[in-house]
């Protein structure tokens, strides 16, 4: 069952500019050059209930307008959307009571106090009932291990640990749709796992649906099953993240443990990355090269210990998609 549904989106934005220089400031004053931008062409998806969906893109695409039309923060020129039957800039006030959002590295919380005296601030705001408000507020804390950061002024906190507490804030009237704009930005590895860990545990427990966007493949690669590419306003791709794999996978990388000295290697549609007297590490194009005929001749010229095969880096192939 789908609780967001968008219909031929569209939004532009007037953009003024003009050169440097003080002459150019004066021209400007009696004629400003005016252009317009169209950021979304007519973008057209839905979002399943309990879904969580990677919205990735180049800066400029359009994701972040996209996030903000379905947080009712702008108004599109045209098109419909619909998410749990609400409109969401025309029944704001209602709609934003079921669902969070988190901005980036963008404040929620005061900066002179604990973090703890705006989870209960929330608590009032959203009419959260008391039990409800302890055993989420104990959850949440326990996972992402903020039970003693969260008593601590805000201003003190590192920007991981900020990080999640504005995902404790924008899950405490536990919404069922969730907006995640770069959640991890700047976060180290470890606070990095601890809110992939907390998504998953939240999606899993509660059926909540997220849509996140992020530069961070790994987020994408970690958290979602289903991705939606944009480009220019317009979606490239939208499906399940092993399809691109399959339908953009070009190469494999091998690596190759030897037991004894191997011979120089040479067979055609293979690239040498590194070869030494017990290492052998290949790169083999899958349209001039077939894998079985390839272990084959690994297997009758070399003594092997161990052979390692892996797929290039999510981050190569999406960027093979935005260049197309």
């Amino acid at each position: 069952m789908a609780i967001i549904e968008v219909k031929n989106l569209k939004k532009s934005f007037k953009t003024y500019h003009r050169g440097a220089g003080l002459l150019e400031a004066f021209k400007d004053l009696l004629l400003r050059k005016s252009k317009i931008k169209r950021v979304l062409k007519g973008v057209n998806f839905e979002v399943e209930e309990g879904e969580i969906l990677g919205l990735i893109g180049p800066n400029g695409a359009g994701k972040s307008t996209i996030i903000k039309i379905l947080c009712g923060v702008l108004i599109p020129d045209s098109g419909e959307v619909k998410c749990m039957d609400f409109n969401p800039w025309g029944q704001r006030e209602q709609y934003v009571k079921n669902i969070g959002v988190v901005f980036g590295p963008k404040n929620l919380l005061w900066w002179d106090l604990p973090a703890v005296d705006t989870f209960f601030y929330l608590k009032e705001l959203y009419e959260i009932p008391s039990k409800q408000f302890s055993e989420r507020l104990r959850y949440y804390t326990k996972i992402l291990d903020v039970e003693d950061v969260s008593k601590t002024p805000v201003r003190n906190l590192s920007l991981g640990e900020r990080m999640k507490c504005n995902l404790i804030c924008a899950l405490l009237h536990n919404p069922k749709i969730v907006f995640l704009d770069e959640p991890t930005v700047g976060v180290d590895l470890i606070a990095k796992e601890n809110i992939r860990k907390f998504i998953h545990e939240l999606n899993r427990k509660e059926k909540t649906t997220f849509i996140i966007t992020t530069h961070d493949m790994s987020d994408i690669e970690k958290l979602c099953k289903r991705i939606t590419i944009i480009n220019h306003g317009e979606f490239v791709y939208d499906g399940l993240l092993e399809n691109i794999r399959q339908k953009y996978i070009k190469e494999k990388h091998l690596e190759i443990k030897l037991l004894e000295k191997g011979k120089p290697f040479k067979l055609q549609g293979c690239r040498i990355l590194k070869q030494t007297d017990y290492e052998l590490i290949i790169e083999v194009s899958l349209r001039k090269q077939n894998m079985d005929l390839l272990m084959h001749h690994l297997l009758s010229k070399y003594q092997i210990a161990d052979i390692t095969i892996s797929d290039p880096p999510i981050e190569e192939i999406i960027k093979e998609i935005y260049r197309r």
